[in-house]
């Protein structure tokens, strides 16, 4: 499996409907200057998902046994069961807003994004693959996928968008990859 396809599937379907892509939505509708949120969400990802990789590149090292393919493969596996469990969309705080539609997006979307689902799997990506340049570049291009068109056309999508089913999907492509992982 390629990092840069595995890693901008993975995350572009687990971005769907999480909580970032929701803090999308809300940037949205509170900012007109749609490119400067899309620059936030850029610069806020690459950065995020830089150091996760790395991180992820780094532990990578400790785990070239074969047990350790059984911890970062039930890992992924792990984390399709957690992606079925819906995210509940918090309250953007909006007394920076004054900041402008970059800072503010590129703040709140780093912030949102530690500890998020996407984040453990980009480290989870980075163990996999021990390629932080090419998992950041998937991860990323699988965040704009999934955020640029919500900033866009955000209220239309997400009526049209099957949430369910979406996680659904998100959940089984990350528990083949955790079993090819594992067993491949």
């Amino acid at each position: 499996m390629d990092p840069i396809s595995t890693s901008v599937i993975t995350v572009a379907l687990a971005e769907i409907g999480d909580k970032t892509q929701l803090l999308s939505l809300v940037l949205a509708a509170r900012f007109r200057n749609k490119w400067a949120i899309i620059a936030g969400i850029l610069v806020a990802t690459l950065l995020n998902h830089g150091v996760s990789a790395w991180l992820g590149s780094w532990v990578g090292q400790f785990f070239q046994s074969d047990m350790g393919r059984y911890i970062v493969g039930g890992s992924f596996v792990l984390l399709a069961l957690w992606l079925l469990i819906p995210d509940n969309d918090d309250e953007v705080d909006n007394r920076f807003d004054r900041y402008g539609a970059f800072v503010v997006s590129t703040v709140l979307f780093f912030l949102a994004e530690i500890g998020d689902k996407t984040q453990i799997a980009t480290v989870l990506l980075g163990a996999q693959f021990d390629s932080v340049l090419l998992v950041t570049i998937g991860t990323t291009i699988g965040m704009l996928l999934a955020n640029v068109p919500v900033v866009f056309a955000g209220d239309y999508l997400m009526k049209r968008i099957p949430l369910k089913v979406t996680r659904i999907a998100a959940a089984l492509v990350f528990a083949a990859v955790g079993v090819f992982h594992m067993f491949g």
